[in-house]
């Protein structure tokens, strides 16, 4: 019988064929967490998905949508600080 168990945890960390199901989870993540990093913008602004390192946001106001994308390198750094690492390389608006 082996004795070298490792959780699944660490097999889903450590091993590369489990990269993109890993990224994909972080992606998401940023999705889910939006709210808690930028909770001035909980009621204004929703994280509608990540791709390719794509932050897509909705915003129904122009006004704001026009300052959060001047502001867009910012939020970049702000949420890669927030999970540590770097996950979101730009911001886009989508529509609805």
């Amino acid at each position: 019988m082996p004795t070298d168990f490792r959780s699944l945890t660490d097999i889903l960390k450590r091993e590369k064929e489990f990269s993109a199901f890993n990224k994909s989870v972080k992606e998401n993540e940023v999705v889910d967490k939006f709210g808690n990093i930028f909770p001035e913008f909980s009621k204004t602004v929703v994280a509608k998905s990540v791709k390719n390192g794509t932050l897509y946001l909705f915003a129904d106001n122009s006004i704001l949508r026009s300052e959060l994308h001047l502001n867009r390198k910012l939020m970049v750094e702000k949420i890669n600080n927030y999970f540590n690492e770097k996950i979101i390389s730009d911001i886009k608006f989508s529509k609805i």
